[in-house]
């Protein structure tokens, strides 16, 4: 099984120091973790790039109260703030997890089950990773990967407010708009402590018992 580990809601940097910490204890043979928290308004770029598309001066930002943050995530630019969850899994890749493609179409497919929890249908779309409902993006996927230990994760929509998205140009997709579970039910607010204990379960479950679809990804 692996460690889930609820940060609540945490600075980007603050929640860094700690998967770094993890990432260190975990390659020299501690449990692997999946790190489930909310942030306060932040933006990130990742290994791909980013600043190009950042659509605000850092100035203005900071006058807003939003962080800009260079991280060693894959990807491009995205953002995060209170009402979506970001989830950190700290897992050595290898056969277990049917190498790092496999686990990417792990990730991906545990937020596609979560999002059916709530009545969300959302699919992957080929060339491009993270979840999308059409041309709506429901979750953003950036790993990073050192010593064969993942850090770093996916960002999955859930509140209806998703404002700083308008802060960028989102993972640099001009054709992309940013979703949520909220949105796409257009019902009551979603308990975010639900939407993390179906996304904890999920991975856990998958973690377990990989899709014959991952396995095939890895090859």
């Amino acid at each position: 099984m692996t460690c889930i580990i609820d940060l609540g809601r945490m600075p980007y940097r603050e929640a860094l120091a700690i998967q770094r910490a993890r990432h260190e204890a975990v390659r020299q043979g501690a449990e692997d973790t999946l790190f489930l928290v909310e942030h306060p308004p932040v933006i990130t770029f990742g290994r791909h790039g980013g600043a190009e598309n950042l659509h605000l001066s850092r100035e203005e930002l900071a006058r807003r109260g939003v962080e800009v943050v260079q991280t060693e995530r894959g990807g491009n630019i995205t953002c995060h703030f209170p009402g979506q969850l970001v989830a950190y899994p700290i897992v050595r890749i290898g056969r277990r997890t049917n190498g790092l493609h496999g686990f990417v179409h792990l990730l991906e497919e545990t937020v596609i089950r979560t999002a059916a929890a709530f009545r969300v249908r959302a699919a992957r779309w080929p060339g491009r990773p993270g979840v999308w409902i059409g041309q709506r993006k429901l979750c953003s996927l950036g790993l990073g990967v050192r010593h064969w230990v993942t850090f770093h994760g996916f960002a999955l929509n859930v509140g209806r407010d998703l404002s700083l998205f308008d802060a960028i140009t989102l993972c640099g997709l001009a054709d992309a708009r940013a979703t949520s579970l909220e949105r796409e039910r257009d019902a009551a607010p979603i308990p975010m402590q639900e939407v993390k204990d179906v996304c904890a379960g999920e991975f856990q479950a998958l973690i377990a018992h990989p899709p014959v679809a991952a396995r095939q990804a890895a090859l």
